[in-house]
C-alpha cells in the first residue's frame, strides 16, 4: 500500500524491535550484546528485563545487520523483524545496554504479554477502517494514544483520544478515569513501535472492554506500509537526534540527526 522509495538510502541504518520473552539471564545477555554490538560500530540503546528485550539502534548497515543475524542466533530472539529507516547521521551519542525492571514500565506485573497477546490490527486494515469509518462489523473506531503528551503533540492520528499523560505508568488509571469514552467502541491501541499499545490492550481487556485491538507494528509500521494515509496528522516522535519522523520515515525538521557532544 506504501509508495516504493527507489532512491538510494542515507548511509546509517537506525533499526527499533522488541520482544516480551522471559529472560532469566538478563546480566549476561547484557555483556554479550554490549560487545557484539560495540564490535560492529553501533550507537544507541538496548534494554533487558527478565521481560524481555526492546532496543533501538544505528550505525553502518553491514554492521546493524551483522548484530541482527547476531541476535538471531538466539532462539528466544529468532523472530525478530525489525523496522528500520534511514539517516544521513547517527543519530545517538553513544552505546547503553542496561537492565531494568520493565523494558517498558508500567507497574502492574499482572501484565504478561508474553502469556497471550491482545488481536492485533494490521496497518493496512486500520487505514481501511479509517477510510470508512468503522470496522468491519460496523462498529465505530476509535484510535487510544498510549503515548506522552509531548509526543503526540508532534503528531498523532486526527481525532485520537489523547488523555495527557506524562508517563505511561499513568496509563491504567487513566483508562479507569475515562472508560466511558471507550464502551461499545472497537478500540485501536497505538504507540511508536508497538511495545506500549501492546501491554495497554492486554490491560483494558483485563479490566472487562471487548473489541480491543493493537496497532501491529506501532505508527513506524503505519508510516511503512501506508505512508500515514488516511488519519494521520504531523510526525512520529523518536527518542533520538533525528526528534520527529514524517510519513516517508524520514526526520521532518532538515537539521535533525545528529546528537549535539554533552
Amino acid at each position: 500500500m506504501g509508495a516504493v522509495n527507489t532512491s538510494t538510502p542515507a548511509p546509517i541504518l537506525n533499526i527499533s524491535t522488541y520482544k516480551f520473552v522471559t529472560l532469566v539471564d538478563p546480566e549476561t545477555l547484557r555483556a554479550q550484546l554490549q560487545g557484539n554490538a560495540a564490535a560492529n560500530h553501533l550507537k544507541g540503546t538496548i534494554l533487558l528485563a527478565e521481560e524481555g528485550i526492546n532496543l533501538f539502534l544505528a550505525g553502518p548497515a553491514d554492521g546493524v545487520r551483522s548484530f541482527v543475524a547476531y541476535l538471531r542466533t538466539e532462539p528466544r530472539f529468532a523472530d525478530l523483524a525489525p523496522k528500520e529507516s534511514w539517516s544521513a547521521t547517527t543519530p545517538f551519542l553513544r552505546l547503553k545496554v542496561k537492565v531494568k525492571r520493565e523494558i517498558i514500565r508500567m507497574n502492574h506485573p499482572s501484565i504478561h504479554p508474553e502469556a497471550g497477546r491482545a488481536p492485533s490490527v494490521a496497518p493496512a486494515v486500520l487505514a481501511r477502517w479509517l477510510a470508512q469509518g468503522h470496522d468491519d462489523d460496523g462498529r465505530p473506531v476509535v484510535t487510544l494514544d498510549t503515548r506522552n503528551a509531548f509526543e503526540i503533540d508532534h503528531g498523532t492520528f486526527v481525532g485520537t483520544i489523547d488523555w495527557r499523560i506524562s508517563k505511561f505508568s499513568e496509563f491504567p488509571q487513566a483508562v479507569l478515569d475515562h472508560r466511558a469514552e471507550l464502551e461499545g467502541k472497537t478500540v485501536v491501541s497505538f504507540c511508536t513501535g508497538g511495545i506500549r499499545c501492546e501491554k495497554a490492550a492486554i490491560y483494558l481487556q483485563d479490566i472487562g472492554l471487548d473489541h480491543v485491538y493493537q496497532l501491529e507494528g506501532g505508527i513506524l509500521k503505519y508510516f511503512e506500509e501506508t505512508d500515514g494515509a488516511p488519519g494521520w496528522q504531523g510526525g512520529c516522535f523518536v527518542f533520538d537526534a533525528r526528534e520527529a519522523l514524517g510519513a516517508q520515515l524520514t526526520p521532518l525538521r532538515a537539521d535533525a540527526g545528529t546528537p549535539p557532544v554533552r
